[in-house]
């Protein structure tokens, strides 16, 4: 029978020999698990529990007190806003853009005489090439349905009656 006193302490008694692990279970804070062996002549010794070094023993002394390592954390903290973030792929896409938006006017100055002659020559070349097929024609021939070149036998162009009239 173990009664807890008015300071905390406890006492167990009449353990058979082996090998125990003392845990603490709490909600709220966490201690160190410690390792009691007790032999068959009734020495008993105290132990750290360390499961990285199995093979390194640190005694604890009699009796044991039992110290809270820390508060249990049982949430991860909201990650904070850092610079980093505008590595971000998408924040890239938006961003750059407009940085040339808003830049390349700057760095390009219409009002230069220069400038000017320049960009009219590269428009000049760009309209002189009337070979090139224009992309909205070829949108439009490839997506409009095909043109029929035989004669359909009925007036369909100027019918106007109840039924529709169809033609094979």
């Amino acid at each position: 029978k173990n009664i807890q006193t008015d300071d905390g302490s406890f006492t167990v008694s009449d353990v058979p020999s082996g090998s125990y692990v003392l845990e603490i279970s709490s909600p709220t804070y966490r201690f160190q698990p410690v390792r009691v062996d007790i032999t068959t002549t009734g020495k008993m010794r105290a132990c750290v529990v360390n499961y990285i070094k199995t093979s390194e023993v640190i005694r604890l002394p009699y009796p044991l007190q039992m110290r809270c390592v820390g508060l249990h954390s049982y949430f991860i903290p909201r990650e904070t806003w850092g610079w980093s973030d505008f590595l971000n792929p998408m924040v890239l896409m938006m961003v750059l853009p407009l940085l040339i938006i808003l830049l390349l006017p700057k760095v390009f100055n219409p009002s230069d005489p220069e400038m000017r002659q320049e960009m009219e020559q590269s428009m000049n070349m760009l309209n002189s090439n009337q070979e090139l097929p224009d992309v909205s024609e070829l949108m439009t021939k490839f997506f409009s349905p095909p043109k029929s070149h035989g004669k359909t036998g009925g007036g369909v162009r100027g019918h106007r009656g109840g039924a529709p009239a169809f033609s094979l």
